[in-house]
């Protein structure tokens, strides 16, 4: 009988040669014969099939529209053969019914606020498209003098201090980028603002970056970006019932006590009507950074430019639609593996986000052609098409809520796409534990000339949210590179758009396709999940690096527990290859991988938004979609609460200590 330590040794030469973590070396023959041949179904005539019906009409959530979409991809579902269900929610769906905006002085200037129909591009003139409307803008009716405020982030603001400028009872002009929309409207508001403009200036998205819209992919001058400006950062979901599952006859609050709606009237405009404004300002000239490509010199104002600016939004509680398939697991089927995408959209939505959801329904059907040859996942697997994400992840974070008990216990990890482009780049983001998970698929299904992949933190970007922030479910968020230049939110992003500037042969989303397709069978079929957690101790490293030269943070007892977790990131290593040959010791083993994102989770969450408790990232409270790690230590520092951050410190502590016991479990489980 082979010692303990002679079991380690001939597990780490048969791993040496196994590079499919969580399989042993015959398993991981099997497992690329099935990935070849699920990759052998995807078709890029079929995704584009998907593409024209999908992104036909406007489909707005709330609509009935958006329900046709969903019927529409829950029929394919059923007819490959998986099990499928449609599980309605409702949410505070904000519709516009007034909008204007005009300049008083120094000259009158009525603002178009419509985008013009582009006779190459049909859908363009649809019926039924969307006003340039801010979802969760105050509804008010303000007259002020404008002031531009460049991006409109704290910084900008900082410098207007500096320069004397207050924009109290002033409308700002901000333009889109550097940040999340949502935090123009907040800081506007913050720093006593009455109503907040944001407009696309083509510096950044328009003729300076290339050709607009038809002859280029960049936004025309009437083009416009739409978009919630719920407060994210604080927490996602209907607004109305934070913290439950917004199911029919569920107790909503008052709309007065809704927390993350903007008190402020906020609308977005084209550059053409934010020239005028622009043209019309005096005060101090801009600084350089803060010059746009108008023709015009951009000065800060106030004024004389004075805008009259109305906004009304309706305060409707609306249905949305999420469609659920499943593939049953075989002998593991209460543990999931779950992939989504959002099938709402503000206008026509051929890139953002139809271009990632009929990925989801092509890798659905991949599967479901494999499960006819005989395969059956040992692992649940679950396809989810969520809806109104655009307005603030409404369709998975209610039911990430209604589900969050079986999650807790089920859910193994899960896998996010929403726009895919024609960019030949991949990336990826979401939990370090599943970094060398993804950089394997990479390398084998992507293949690049060099594997340069890193896997970055998330913010509040797409419908992982409550699942890796709230939840503790591994998590990653991943899609091909090229985005959707200059027509996002607009009503250009049409199917027109999409086949000339962005996967005109839909190459990209068959790649899209046979990555995930490989991610969930590798997840459903792993004998040991492909967990690691080297990368997240060193992820953590990183993070600390900046921190640690404050002098006013107390970080020993968070530097002693990252000093240990990296210890026993290295032991689990160590012996992790005689788990594969240990189908004894595989269910507890698994049981406990399940278990170490959540351990990451604080009860109490961030510090004034509880929804979030990771504690190795979030959305910054003031940037939205991009992340912020540690966050909270690095909030409080950053505004100097230091009796705050260090109060933060012991619970980033705790976290880590939480995940060593798991990874200490587990090495203990092995050395049996």
């Amino acid at each position: 009988m082979k010692t303990f330590f002679a079991v380690i040794l001939s597990c780490a030469a048969a791993l040496a040669q196994n590079d499919i973590r969580g399989f042993t070396v015959g398993e991981a023959q099997a497992q690329r014969e099935r990935e070849a041949k699920a990759h052998a179904v995807a078709d890029a005539k079929r995704l584009r099939s998907y593409m024209e019906k999908m992104a036909a009409e406007p489909h707005i959530a709330g609509s009935p529209a958006s329900k046709a979409v969903a019927d529409y991809a829950a029929g394919l579902l059923r007819s490959w053969g998986l099990d499928v269900v449609i599980e309605e929610f409702e949410a505070l769906l904000p519709y516009p019914k007034t909008r204007s905006l005009e300049m008083t002085e120094p000259t009158r200037y009525v603002a178009k606020l419509q985008e013009p129909r582009i006779s190459e591009d049909p859908d363009s003139g649809d019926k039924n498209q969307v006003p340039t409307y801010n979802a969760y803008s105050g509804s008010g009716d303000v007259t002020g003098q404008v002031v531009y405020v460049n991006y409109g982030v704290p910084a900008d603001y900082e410098q207007l201090k500096k320069l004397n400028i207050d924009v109290k009872g002033k409308i700002v002009l901000a333009r889109y980028g550097q940040s999340w929309r949502g935090t123009k409207a907040k800081v506007a508001q913050e720093n006593g603002a009455i109503g907040c403009l944001i407009y696309s200036d083509p510096r950044d998205d328009g003729f300076f970056q290339g050709d607009v819209y038809p002859r280029g992919a960049f936004r025309p001058s009437d083009g416009v970006q739409r978009g919630s400006v719920v407060d994210m950062p604080v927490f996602v979901g209907d607004p109305l019932s934070p913290g439950w599952a917004s199911v029919k006859g569920a107790r909503k609050l008052p709309l007065s006590e809704a927390t993350t709606l903007m008190k402020i009237p906020v609308l977005p405009i084209s550059y053409a009507d934010a020239q005028p404004f622009l043209a019309n300002l005096e005060g101090p000239l801009a600084p350089e950074a803060w010059r746009g490509s108008l023709p015009v010199t951009y000065h800060i104002g106030p004024g004389p430019a004075t805008a009259r600016l109305k906004v009304e939004l309706d305060s409707e509680t609306r249905p949305i639609y999420n469609v659920l398939a499943t593939i049953p697991g075989s002998s593991l089927p209460d543990e999931w593996v779950i992939y989504g995408n959002h099938h709402d959209a503000w206008v026509n939505g051929a890139a953002d986000p139809v271009s990632g959801a009929i990925a989801v329904l092509e890798t659905a059907r991949s599967l479901a052609e494999l499960r006819k040859t005989g395969w059956q996942p040992k692992r649940t697997i679950k396809f989810a098409l969520w809806d109104a994400e655009e307005f603030g992840l409404m369709g998975s974070t209610e039911w990430v809520e209604k589900h969050e008990a079986e999650l807790h216990t089920k859910a193994v990890a899960y896998l996010n796409s929403d726009m895919n482009g024609g960019g030949a780049n991949f990336g990826a983001g979401g939990s370090s534990a599943l970094h060398v998970f993804m950089r394997e698929i990479v390398r084998d299904v992507v293949k690049p000339e060099k594997l340069e992949f890193t896997m970055p933190p998330v913010g509040a970007g797409s419908d992982y949210v409550a699942f890796i922030h709230h939840s503790g479910i591994a998590s990653v968020n991943a899609g091909f590179g090229g985005g959707s230049g200059g027509i996002y939110h607009s009503i250009y992003d049409s199917v027109h758009w999409y086949t000339k500037f962005s996967d005109r042969d839909f190459k990209s989303g068959q790649r899209l396709t046979r990555v995930m397709s490989s991610a969930l069978l590798r997840l459903a079929d792993a004998q040991v999940l492909p967990f690691e957690f080297r990368e997240t101790a060193k992820a953590v490293r990183s993070y600390l690096a900046d921190l640690s030269r404050s002098k006013e943070l107390e970080l020993s007892e968070l530097n002693g527990e990252l000093s240990k977790l990296e210890v026993s990131a290295d032991a689990y290593e160590k012996v992790y290859a005689k788990a594969l040959e240990t189908p004894s010791l595989q269910t507890k083993l698994n049981r406990l991988l399940i278990e170490s994102e959540r351990s990451l989770l604080h009860e109490s969450g961030l510090p004034g938004r509880p929804f979030y408790k990771n504690q190795l990232m979030a959305p910054g409270l003031y940037t939205g979609y991009s992340a912020k790690t540690l966050p909270g230590i690095r909030e409080a520092a950053e505004a100097n609460r230091w009796a705050e951050a260090n109060s933060q410190a012991k619970n980033v502590a705790a976290a880590l200590r939480a995940l060593r016991g798991k990874l200490e479990a587990a090495s203990a489980l092995l050395a049996q």
